[in-house]
């Protein structure tokens, strides 16, 4: 099962790289149980600060396998389902990057969708696919979407599943950052460093579960818990040493989550 994600730490960087380049990594159960459990042990070792997210060869993740579909629609799917839901990358408390080389649909464009930034080659080709495959929008993807770009955009992609490249996607808001693909592994790669090297990984723990959750409270409630959040961080030794780096002229040295 290992090798259907690849794994690697440098620098406080985990790379995780969807490895079925023959299907351009279409989604499995078996790839899905070893992408999460990474995410899992990620969130556990001290020594990742900052996760990346991309696929082998010319795709980020296709969709589901056709082979899984043809199970499901012939009724001999039988594959123990994770427990864990699609939005499992939401809940670990380190930033997690997509990089979207390459074909990123349907069930794809869900996963690159629930990292916290997405990255994308300019000629990757996006869809959401489902309503050409007589599905939904599946994982929560109607909630992400209107979110990402608004309701008409998101109902475009949605209702259409056409195709469209990377440079659009950042034209619709849906990406962080769109550049040539031989650039994309060394932007991303160069963006986690960044955040491995000078934030905070309990601030960014906490920023990234108000940023996920905050779009179910009031205004009122958001700033009510952020003041609670404040004055916890106030005791953290992170606080201590981001001052004194800022006040000191030199790179901070935070401990680890």
């Amino acid at each position: 099962m290992a090798e259907l994600v690849l794994s690697t730490v440098d620098q406080g960087v985990l790379t995780l790289t969807f490895n079925r380049p023959d299907t351009l990594n279409a989604w499995t159960a078996a790839m899905g149980r070893r992408y999460f459990d990474l995410l899992a042990e990620a969130e556990k070792d001290p020594e990742v600060r900052a996760v990346v997210v991309t696929g082998a060869g010319r795709g980020f993740c296709s969709g589901a396998d056709f082979k899984t579909l043809d199970a499901l629609r012939s009724g001999t799917y039988d594959e123990r389902p994770d427990p864990r839901p699609a939005t499992f990358p939401t809940t670990i408390g380190k930033p997690v990057i997509a990089a979207v080389n390459g074909a990123c649909a349907g069930l794809g464009m869900v996963h690159a969708l629930v990292c916290d930034l997405v990255m994308t080659a300019e000629e990757a080709k996006w869809t959401t696919a489902f309503a050409r495959r007589g599905l939904i929008a599946e994982y929560g993807l109607s909630w992400v979407l209107p979110r990402l770009v608004g309701q008409q955009r998101a109902m475009d992609l949605l209702l259409s599943g056409r195709v469209f490249t990377g440079r659009e996607a950042y034209e619709l808001g849906l990406v962080n950052r769109a550049v040539p693909g031989e650039r994309l592994a060394a932007e991303a790669r160069a963006y986690a460093l960044e955040l491995a090297a000078h934030s905070s990984p309990a601030s960014m723990a906490v920023i990234k579960r108000q940023v996920w959750h905050d779009w179910e409270t009031t205004l009122e409630e958001s700033a009510r818990a952020a003041t609670h959040e404040m004055l916890a961080s106030f005791e953290r030794p992170d606080f201590a040493e981001g001052v004194a780096g800022f006040l000191e002229r030199r790179p901070p040295d935070f401990p680890a989550l």
